[in-house]
C-alpha cells in the first residue's frame, strides 16, 4: 500500500526512481491546500514539483499568489517559479515549451489550477502562432470599444468559440480573434484528452472553500500585498489583471478603499473557484480526494494500485 512512503535519493536512474517517466498533476480550485500536497508527495515519490499557476510564474507576485515560501518548499526543487518579469504578457504557448523542458529526470508533481497551462504541458495541444501588429490592433480596438464590442465580432465569425468565453474577458476574446483571422478557424472546446505523457491526476476541493478564500485575502493584505504592488511597479497585461493585484493596484490609486479592495477580491476570487470547478469537473482523468480524510494517504495508496 505505501510502497513510496520511502523518499528517494541519489543518481537519477530507473531503478531508484520507480516512477520514472510519469507525471503526477494535483489540479483543483485555488485555496484548497494543492501547493502544500505537492510538496509532500514530492518528498515520498522522489519527485520534484513543476508550478502550474499562471501567477506564480511572476517574479516578485508572491503575497498575492499564495506562493510558497523557500522554507515552506522543505528543500523540494521546484521548477517554472518566478520564470517572467511581471511586465510580460502571459502565453501559453512559452508555457508548454518551458514545462516540456523539465520532464525528463525525476519524478515530476504539476501542482497548480490553471487549466488551460496544465493540458498544455501534459496533452496534445498544439497552439496557432501569434501577428504582433494584428495582435496590437484587437488590444487598441479593446481599449477603445470595450469587450462587449469584440465578443459581438466573434460571435458572428464562431458562435461555438464566442459561447464557451465570459463577454468581459477581453484578452481571451482578443486572442480568439487574432486565430480565427490568423487560421480561418478556432480549435475546438478541447473535450478530447490525448495524453504527451502518462499523467495521474488527483483533484482536491473543499466544502468550506468560500471561508477559505475570504480567510486568504484577509491574510493577502496582512501580509502585505499592496505594499507588494507599490514595489513592483509597471505591470503588464497579465499580471495587473492578477486577482487580488488589480484590486491592491485600484487602492493605491486610491478609487478603491481597503475595504473594497478586499471584498472585490473575494468576489473576484470566489467566480474564478466557480470557473476553476467547472473546469476540472469535465476532465473524466481526475480522481477526487476527500478533504474529510488525509489526501496524502489517498494520494499514495491511489499511486501504489496504479503503478
Amino acid at each position: 500500500m505505501n510502497g513510496y512512503r520511502a523518499a528517494v535519493s541519489g543518481p537519477e536512474t530507473a531503478a531508484q526512481y520507480p516512477f520514472m517517466g510519469r507525471v503526477v498533476a494535483v489540479v483543483g480550485p485555488t485555496a484548497t491546500g494543492k501547493s502544500e500536497l505537492g510538496v509532500q508527495l514530492a518528498q515520498h515519490l522522489g519527485a520534484q514539483v513543476v508550478n502550474a499557476d499562471s501567477m506564480q510564474l511572476y517574479r516578485g507576485m508572491d503575497i498575492g499568489t499564495a506562493k510558497l515560501t523557500v522554507a515552506e518548499r522543505q528543500g523540494v526543487p521546484h521548477h517554472l517559479l518566478d520564470v517572467w518579469d511581471v511586465r510580460q504578457t502571459a502565453s501559453v504557448a512559452a508555457y508548454q515549451q518551458l514545462a516540456r523542458a523539465v520532464l525528463d529526470g525525476p519524478p515530476k508533481v504539476f501542482v497548480g489550477g490553471s487549466g488551460l497551462y496544465l493540458r498544455a504541458a501534459l496533452d496534445q495541444l498544439e497552439f496557432p502562432g501569434t501577428d504582433p501588429e494584428l495582435r496590437r490592433q484587437l488590444e487598441e480596438e479593446l481599449a477603445t470599444h470595450g469587450p462587449a464590442h469584440l465578443h459581438q465580432r466573434l460571435t458572428e465569425l464562431d458562435p461555438d468559440a464566442a459561447s464557451r468565453m465570459e463577454v468581459g474577458n477581453g484578452r481571451r476574446i482578443v486572442r480568439a480573434l487574432e486565430v480565427i483571422t490568423l487560421t480561418g478557424r478556432m480549435p475546438g472546446a478541447m473535450t478530447s484528452y490525448q495524453e504527451h505523457v502518462p499523467t495521474t491526476y488527483l483533484g482536491l476541493d473543499r466544502d468550506d472553500l468560500a471561508e477559505r478564500v475570504n480567510a486568504r485575502v484577509d491574510r493577502m493584505w496582512a501580509q502585505g500585498l499592496v505594499e507588494e504592488v507599490r514595489g513592483l511597479g509597471e505591470l503588464g497585461v497579465t499580471a495587473g489583471r492578477a486577482l487580488g493585484y488589480a484590486q491592491a493596484l485600484q487602492q493605491l490609486q486610491g478609487t478603491l478603499t481597503e475595504d473594497e479592495a478586499k471584498e472585490q477580491t473575494q468576489v473576484a476570487t470566489r467566480r474564478f473557484v466557480r470557473r476553476q470547478r467547472s473546469w476540472f469537473r469535465r476532465d473524466p482523468r481526475i480522481t477526487w480526494l476527500d478533504p474529510q480524510k488525509d489526501v496524502l494517504d489517498q494520494a499514495l495508496f491511489l499511486l501504489d494500485s496504479r503503478d
